[in-house]
């Protein structure tokens, strides 16, 4: 046997056993840097960097029962098979990776896509098995969260989304700044369980009603001459005082008088207050018109009767919010939800320091201390359309860096792109069906849906129903 037989021989065993090498390290280099691509049969699949997220729930007593509540609708809708009471109220629903609710990522069937035919779910949502917390995932991850955001806050997702459904009052309060929030959570950890500040800000679904701030000096002193009990729970020297004070006598004057009257009525004994409510009430039941504010009153003595919040309530802003407005909270400024149904984001905590119209613990002194008290009505945000969206996105970006929120409203067969971000986002559909696209893939989405989209992804959006609308929550892209 001639030597070059041998070796013609020895080539084309070699060649073949080279190929399949090369193959399998370009497969391996492929499935690192993208999250696996596979062809089988000529169909593509593609574990793309999207992950589904099943989320919490919390079912505070002032939510709204059962199918009267948005939260019901859309966690029932994202925790597909699980039984829920409709007896119960549903107030808060929870996406994100703190720890009194954390978010779950989704084991789930693959993402197909095929030359021919377009792309196809496989598995779809059945059978979806719940995995490691959004948390632990990030911590395994980071890569996720982009340079910025890791720098800034380490690996953690630093906003909280939320919706919330309100059908009943929830308590007089207000968040610490971070500075204090890290001295309460020493204090007393059970009660103030992280040591973040919580900036907010709340974007109306449906008429939402909020009590926030304090009224401006010329409306305080129009209340207390019209609310006589309040004069006779802090006493006339008090009031006399607020009624002379004039804008001339400088902000400070003005903080300091509001301060000492707001600290007397929230520091009154519980007695004193029920026979002050007691008088209050009568007198407004026998008035042949009132104001919104003495209904508002009224309301609340209904949901809390001989709670000090309902006296309080006269003292503070009282603002509707119509869908696709929005109201920015910063730290330490007093507020009460009232009703109706909102998306919320913040800050990745869950301190609240409370004062009044709520069962729960209070910390009148602490908060009576804390606040700015600012006067005069909030700002209202209405967003802005969000550039290279169609016009179909507005954002509503506040002065936070942790969080903005943008609203993305498709009718039938229209569709928009969400430009890559540096910083991670959280995607929520609260209406209709539809497709998300990134580079590989395709997700189907439908209502109750939460989706995670890490850094630097870049996604379009498909309406495949009547109406799709999704809300994203991400880093302020002013920080970024």
């Amino acid at each position: 046997m001639s030597t070059e037989f041998v070796d013609d021989v020895s080539y084309l065993t070699l060649l073949p056993i080279s190929l399949i090498f090369v193959v399998i390290c370009l497969f391996s280099l492929l499935k690192k840097k993208s999250k696996a691509i596979m062809a089988v049969n000529g169909v593509f699949w593609n574990e793309e960097k999207l992950q589904r997220l099943k989320c919490s729930v919390k079912n505070y007593d002032w939510g709204k029962i059962g199918s009267d509540s948005e939260v019901y609708r859309l966690y029932s809708a994202n925790s597909e098979g699980n039984k829920l009471d409709p007896h119960k109220p549903y107030a808060e629903f929870w996406m994100g990776t703190h720890e009194s609710g954390s978010s779950h990522v989704v084991k789930k069937g693959k993402v197909l896509a095929n030359g021919n035919n377009g792309f196809v779910v496989l598995n779809g949502r059945c059978g979806d098995l719940q995995g490691d917390t959004l948390k632990s995932w990030i911590e395994k991850n980071p890569n996720v969260l982009g340079q910025k955001v890791v720098e800034k806050w380490g690996y953690e997702l630093p906003f909280l989304f939320k919706v919330l459904s309100v059908a009943k009052t929830l308590s007089i309060q207000a968040h610490p700044c971070k500075e204090l929030a890290e001295k309460l959570h020493i204090k007393d950890p059970s009660v103030y369980k992280d040591d973040n500040h919580k900036p907010e800000m709340a974007l109306a679904i449906t008429k939402f009603e909020i009590l926030c701030g304090f009224v401006g000096l010329e409306d305080l002193q129009k209340i207390l001459k019209g609310v006589p009990e309040i004069s006779q729970l802090v006493g006339a020297a008090v009031v006399d005082q607020v009624l002379n004070i004039n804008a001339e006598d400088g902000e400070d004057a003005v903080k300091a008088a509001l301060k000492q009257l707001f600290t007397l009525i929230m520091s009154a004994s519980e007695n004193v207050i029920a026979e002050v409510l007691l008088q209050l009430i009568s007198r407004l039941k026998k008035k042949d018109e009132l104001t919104a504010e003495e209904k508002l009153v009224l309301r609340l003595e209904k949901e809390y009767p001989g709670d000090v919040g309902v006296l309080a309530a006269f003292l503070m802003n009282f603002v509707t919010l119509n869908p696709g407005e929005a109201l920015c909270l910063g730290a330490n400024e007093l507020h009460a939800y009232v009703s109706g149904d909102c998306i919320e984001c913040m800050a990745t905590s869950d301190n609240v320091v409370r004062a009044g119209l709520t069962p729960k613990k209070r910390d009148v002194k602490t908060l009576c201390e804390m606040l700015t008290y600012k006067q005069g009505r909030p700002n209202i945000l209405r967003g802005f359309k969000v550039e290279g969206t169609n016009g179909r996105t507005r954002r509503y970006r506040p002065p936070f860096e942790e969080f903005e929120v943008d609203h993305c409203d498709l009718p039938e067969g229209t569709s928009t792109q969400f430009p890559a971000m540096a910083g991670p986002s959280l995607f929520l559909v609260t209406e209709g069906t539809g497709f998300v696209r990134t580079s590989f893939s395709m997700e189907k989405i439908r209502v109750g849906d939460v989706l995670f989209a890490p850094a630097n992804t870049k996604l379009g959006v498909e309406s495949s129903g009547k109406r799709l609308q999704l809300y994203r929550a991400g880093v302020n892209s002013k920080f970024l």
